[in-house]
C-alpha cells in the first residue's frame, strides 16, 4: 500500500496559513478522512505497519478524531500481537506503548503488555536453565514439520484409493501409518526431555557431555 507522503512541517505551514483564510478545518478533515482510509485500507490487507503508520499520522492532525483513535489502537494492538508472536518483545512494547497514550484505557492493549511482559521474565528463566534451548526447539518444530509432511503423505494415498481402488495404495498408506507411528514416538520422547531441560536446566552430566564431545542436549532417542 503507498502512503502519501505528507511532511509533517508543510502540513503544520499549510494549515497555519489555511487558519488565517478561515479554510483550516476542511482540509484539515480532508487529511485526516484520507489517513483513516488508508489505515482502513491497510488494516483489511493485514499491511499493520501501515495501518499503525496511516492512523498514528491521522491523529497527529487530529488527536481528537475518534476513528482514526479507534482504528490506531486495533492497529497497534494487532501489530504488537504479530511482533509477539515473532518474539520481537521490544518492538511488540514500544507498539503497544504507543498505543496507550491514544487510549489509556485500552483492556485489550494492557492485557497484551501483561502477557509480554510475563514471557520476557519467563524467557530469562529459561535462558538460565537452558541456553541453548532455541536451537533445540527449532529442531522439534522441523521434526513435527516432517510428522506433517508424512501425514499428508498417507491422505494422499487414501485419497488415491477413493478413485482407483487399487488395495496397493491402502498397503502404502498402512506402510506409513507405521513409519509416523515411530516417528510421533521419538518425537514425544524428545518433548519430554526438552520439557525436562527447560523447567529443570541442563543436568550436569549433560554439560560435561557438550564440553567433551559436542554432543547435543537433545539426542534423538
Amino acid at each position: 500500500m503507498y502512503i502519501f507522503n505528507f511532511r509533517p512541517l508543510a502540513i503544520l505551514g499549510l494549515l497555519g496559513t489555511l487558519a488565517l483564510t478561515g479554510c483550516a478545518g476542511p482540509i484539515e478533515r480532508w487529511i485526516v478522512q484520507t489517513r483513516v482510509h488508508q489505515g482502513d485500507v491497510a488494516l483489511e490487507r493485514g499491511n499493520l505497519a501501515d495501518a499503525e503508520l496511516s492512523y498514528r499520522l491521522a491523529l497527529r492532525v487530529d488527536p481528537t478524531d475518534e476513528a482514526a483513535r479507534t482504528g490506531f489502537v486495533q492497529a497497534a494492538g494487532d501489530y504488537a500481537q504479530a511482533e509477539y508472536a515473532k518474539g520481537q518483545f521490544d518492538t511488540a512494547l514500544t507498539i503497544i506503548n504507543k498505543g496507550l497514550k491514544s487510549d489509556p484505557s485500552s483492556v485489550r492493549l494492557s492485557a497484551l503488555r501483561t502477557s509480554i511482559d510475563q514471557a520476557k521474565l519467563k524467557r530469562e528463566i529459561v535462558i538460565s536453565n537452558y541456553p541453548t534451548y532455541r536451537e533445540a526447539g527449532l529442531q522439534l518444530q522441523r521434526a513435527y514439520a516432517e510428522i506433517d509432511v508424512s501425514n499428508k503423505a498417507i491422505m494422499a494415498s487414501l485419497r488415491s484409493f477413493s478413485y482407483t481402488y487399487d488395495a496397493e495404495q491402502l498397503t502404502k498408506a498402512i506402510k506409513q501409518s507405521y513409519e509416523l507411528q515411530l516417528d510421533v514416538a521419538k518425537d514425544t520422547n524428545r518433548l519430554i526431555v526438552y520439557r525436562q531441560l527447560v523447567e529443570s536446566g541442563v543436568p550436569e552430566s549433560a554439560h560435561a557431555t557438550s564440553s567433551a564431545s559436542g554432543a547435543s542436549l537433545l539426542p534423538l532417542p
